[in-house]
């Protein structure tokens, strides 16, 4: 099962703001739905979903499991919680939001209990966010590349995590690039307005359409029902060669979101 190249994020979105985005969303042509369990909308977010009427075969949603739920005697019935919540028997893709702070719990047992999770059916892929090279391999250690379907990460023109990038890649490991526009700043950057305006587009359709173009998937947000349709159009987007290099030349490890006691050493 591949993971969709578009999706709606809900970070930071909760109460009736994030119903009205995911019913937008869904209205204009979204069918990949990403929350977690730390954003505390999950509910909202299901339903937005039931409200919606879509077929579920049709959609697709990941969430993800906070550090408070990894032991294995926990993760499983935490899932089976956000599945109530979702109003749905299954996901589409479940993920470890951050790698356990301090290693309290080890790689091997979240993953196992993770693992264990798809065998009975509670989510169809599973995987990791915010993960280093040294936490994947210890995830591929634990369940093999081929069980790990993406590993969610901060990435955008100026944080491009190439070496994180380059080792999932070669592990058949998808990115998914969260942040994508850090946080509106990339929009400013004047390479990449110079390119939106040859091409009579946003600069937000632009840097979208770098990341799909380098192969991520990627999950922009938005509470903006205009925003969310103009992002939409960065999928047909195609960039020249030149401009992905001019894109590329951005990179200035400006990394953005990095929790006290959550983050791990990055790479």
């Amino acid at each position: 099962m591949s993971i969709p190249a578009f999706g709606l994020g809900t970070f930071r979105l909760q109460g009736q703001v994030v119903i009205d985005s995911v019913n937008a969303g869904l209205e204009l042509g979204y069918r990949a739905i990403d929350t977690a369990q730390i954003y505390e909308n999950e509910a909202e977010v299901g339903q937005a979903i039931a409200a919606s009427g879509i077929d579920r075969e049709e959609l697709f949603i990941t969430s993800k499991i906070w550090v408070a739920n990894f032991a294995k005697d926990r993760l499983i019935d935490s899932l089976k919680e956000s599945l109530q919540k979702l109003q749905t028997d299954y996901l589409d893709l479940t993920l470890i939001h951050w790698p356990s702070p301090e290693d309290q719990v080890p790689v091997a047992e979240f993953m196992g209990a993770l693992l264990e999770a798809k065998k009975l059916g509670l989510t169809r892929q599973i995987g990791v966010s915010n993960f280093t090279v040294d936490l994947m391999q210890q995830a591929i250690a634990a369940v093999g590349a081929e069980n790990i379907a993406t590993n969610q990460i901060e990435l955008h023109p100026y944080l491009q995590n190439r070496k994180v990038v380059e080792f999932a890649q070669s592990q058949d490991i998808r990115i998914t690039s969260y942040m994508t526009l850090a946080y509106g700043e990339v929009l400013k950057d004047p390479v990449i307005r110079q390119i939106a305006d040859r091409l009579q587009a946003t600069p937000a359709q632009v840097t979208l359409a770098w990341a799909v173009q380098r192969g991520y998937a990627v999950i922009p947000s938005s509470t903006k029902r205009a925003n969310l349709a103009s992002n939409l159009k960065a999928c047909a987007m195609k960039l020249s060669d030149a401009d992905m290099a001019s894109i590329a030349g951005l990179d200035r490890g400006q990394r953005l979101t990095s929790p006290k006691g959550i983050a791990p050493n990055w790479d």
